[in-house]
């Protein structure tokens, strides 16, 4: 669905992507992966057409993204920030605004509140929606197109946990629908929950791919086995058959609470690659 290769972009003397490679499949969650700053943002305005690259080939729908009909564009959604919304109108007339230019049936704007939990709103003004509402409004607007490919930039940044579990839910079942998404985020448990395949993006350049429990697997250099006693202690095995024996003793014993193994995350992955750690949504806004 969405192929792209050997892509630049520069912002006068930076350097924003550098060489980005990628082959998305047909109705799979892809996972762009990086703190704030790392180009994921430019990466989709190239890939949307919104932006030109300055070398390399996007090609969408089996076609050079130049080359797209409006046809293959009403196919396309994209969320980002707050793009779009109209404050002083009401959740239902800002949908409208929406279905007249992809030439969506009114009767779709009942329907797209609805699933995303805004029925209620839906006469309410843009400017007096909470922030996890705004989002599921955004939400909303792309998803009441039916899109075969669905862009979301940061989708859940500053939201509580309820809204993102709800949002993390309407993704899944449009992917269950076969849409193919396209996600950027620098939550490291959003991607690992979400994601078929995650690229992780550090200064412009992608430092490592593939599915989440494949990539955490690679670096798992140290294989440790933590236990957690019911005196208190804490007991850290080697991940190794003589550990086998420990543990089967200790159980018999009755004494072991909690066990689990030490595989790397994420986010432990990036900074081994990079030596940074992502930011939370707090240090971004401050940073």
């Amino acid at each position: 669905m969405i192929r792209a290769k050997r892509i630049c972009k520069s912002f006068g003397t930076k350097e924003v992507l550098s060489g980005i490679d990628m082959d998305i499949g047909d109705g799979k969650i892809f996972g762009l992966l990086g703190p704030s700053g790392a180009g994921k943002t430019t990466l989709i305005k190239i890939i949307t057409g919104q932006l030109a690259c300055d070398k390399g080939e996007i090609a969408v729908f089996g076609k050079d993204v130049a080359e797209l009909t409006g046809a293959d564009k009403k196919q396309i959604g994209i969320m980002m920030d707050d793009h779009g919304v109209y404050e002083r109108l009401s959740c239902s007339d800002n949908l409208k605004i929406f279905a007249d230019i992809y030439s969506v049936p009114h009767s779709r704007i009942s329907e797209a509140l609805a699933q995303v939990g805004l029925t209620g709103s839906a006469k309410k003004p843009a400017m007096k929606l909470s922030k996890g509402m705004r989002a599921r409004l955004r939400l909303a607007r792309v998803l009441m197109i039916s899109p075969k490919i669905l862009f979301l930039d940061e989708p859940t940044s500053g939201l509580d946990p309820m809204t993102m579990k709800y949002i993390h839910k309407l993704i899944i079942e449009h992917k269950n629908k076969g849409c193919t998404i396209f996600l950027t985020t620098h939550n490291m448990e959003e991607a690992t929950a979400l994601c078929d395949e995650v690229a992780l993006l550090n200064e412009g350049k992608i430092v490592e791919r593939g599915a989440p429990d494949q990539i955490c697997r690679r670096y798992n250099h140290q294989k440790k086995i933590n236990l957690h006693l019911t005196t208190g202690e804490d007991v850290e095995l080697a991940h190794e058959s003589a550990s086998a024996r420990e543990i089967e003793k200790l159980m018999e014993l009755g004494k072991i609470e909690t066990i689990h193994s030490s595989e790397p995350t994420l986010e432990t992955v990036f900074i081994e690659l990079t030596g940074r750690r992502f930011e939370t949504d707090e240090e971004a806004r401050y940073a």
